[in-house]
């Protein structure tokens, strides 16, 4: 599929522009003439890259209206309409817009959301399931309750993380302040009385002049090396190995595991919930979770699924799920209740996670306080250790 821009106006002569995905620009053309536009171009803007991703929050907020106006009895291009008028962000409206105009045209609500790009593939594959079943307006309900409770609980782990990031960007800030300006004015000071320094002190004014004056071109080549890395994370192998790093880090590797069990958990419950076949389901739990090697491990449990094994049989082969959760999918899958256990998995892990982050972070500010007031210290007493020894000197002449 490529992207096209295509200028057209409607019924009432209102021009516009639109961004669409099609297999041509003829595709496209033909797709609107038909539904009564006139079509003055269409343009290409090459293959289809990664769209931008829709924030949680307002896409939470348009689906809680949008279940409300559908349960009025609007109809759903009218409500989509109506809402895409309301909406602050012009690229999110626009969307909209956009399918309201392919479910006029005769397209299903899950195949016009998924042509735009950006959205969760768990909300495209929720609105099939509706579809399917003839019942959209539950399954709605089901997907905002997760988005609920998916917000609240990213909301309460940002939260935790506030602090400590703000203590860590403020002992650096010193720090650097220390290295490049308060160190080298004791280096010219020093220089000026020409007495003899101890050993640490030479070493810090060295080190406290040349990052005075290397300092910038470090900045730049520490801001190349990051863009580098930001670009190389992009990619297969850089996601592998940045992901690779992050399930490796001691403590939080741990908590970032049982975070994504907890997301991969509440996702297949919700799905299985509307209806969904369990391969589906594991296939867009798969494309949910934010972890690429968990992700991967999922995606190759399908292919045992498949193959008639159990689920909780699939996710032990990967060598990735803990023991408790494929114990508890186990007793699921045997008691005909795995939605149930699956939202259970969910909330067990949540739960531990949070517990795990309030204790790590009780330990961690300490010692950030800790290795700040060390440094300090060494810094103070490798600057004043000359003066208390000229002083001294003094006393004893």
């Amino acid at each position: 599929m490529a992207e096209f821009v295509i200028k057209l106006a409607d019924e009432r002569g209102r021009v516009q522009e639109q961004t669409h995905t099609a297999a041509s620009a003829d595709e496209l053309r033909q797709r609107f003439a038909q539904s009564g536009y006139h079509v003055f171009s269409v343009r290409s803007r090459g293959r289809l890259g990664r769209a931008k991703k829709t924030k949680l929050e307002p896409f939470l907020i348009f689906n809680q209206q949008f279940l409300t106006l559908v349960r009025a009895g609007l109809p759903i291009h009218g409500s989509l309409e109506m809402l895409a008028r309301n909406q602050r962000n012009v690229r999110f409206a626009a969307q909209l817009l956009n399918v309201t105009e392919r479910v006029k045209s005769g397209e299903s609500l899950s195949a016009a959301f998924e042509a735009q790009g950006g959205f969760p593939a768990m909300y495209t594959t929720t609105l099939l399931a509706g579809e399917r079943s003839g019942n959209l307006q539950e399954v709605l309900e089901r997907f905002i309750s997760f988005q609920r409770i998916s917000l609240t609980f990213r909301k309460k782990l940002i939260a935790s993380l506030i602090y400590p990031c703000v203590l860590i960007t403020f002992v650096v800030g010193l720090m650097i302040f220390l290295i490049t300006y308060v160190v080298p004015s004791f280096a010219t000071l020093y220089e000026q009385m020409g007495s003899h320094l101890p050993a640490i002190t030479v070493a810090l004014l060295n080190f406290g002049v040349a990052a005075q004056h290397k300092g910038p071109y470090v900045a730049v080549g520490a801001a190349i090396a990051i863009y580098a890395l930001t670009r190389y994370a992009k990619t297969t192998k850089g996601r592998d190995m940045v992901d690779g790093i992050r399930l490796g880090t001691p403590v939080f590797g741990k908590i970032w595991i049982k975070y994504q069990v907890a997301l991969f958990g509440r996702t297949l419950s919700t799905l299985l919930t509307g209806g969904l076949p369990l391969v589906p389901s594991l296939e867009t739990a798969a494309r949910s979770i934010s972890s690429y090697r968990i992700a991967k491990a999922v995606g190759a449990s399908v292919v045992r699924v498949r193959e008639g094994k159990s689920l909780a049989n699939a996710l032990e082969g990967t060598k990735v799920f803990p023991g408790v959760a494929t114990e508890m999918i186990a007793v699921g899958e045997q008691t005909g209740a795995l939605p149930q256990m699956l939202n259970s998995v969910a909330e067990f892990f949540e739960e531990d996670v949070e517990t795990a982050l309030t204790a790590t972070m009780a330990l961690i500010e300490p010692l950030i306080l800790l290795v700040m007031g060390v440094c300090v210290v060494v810094i103070l007493i490798a600057l004043y250790m000359p003066i208390f020894s000229l002083g001294q000197l003094q006393q004893m002449q």
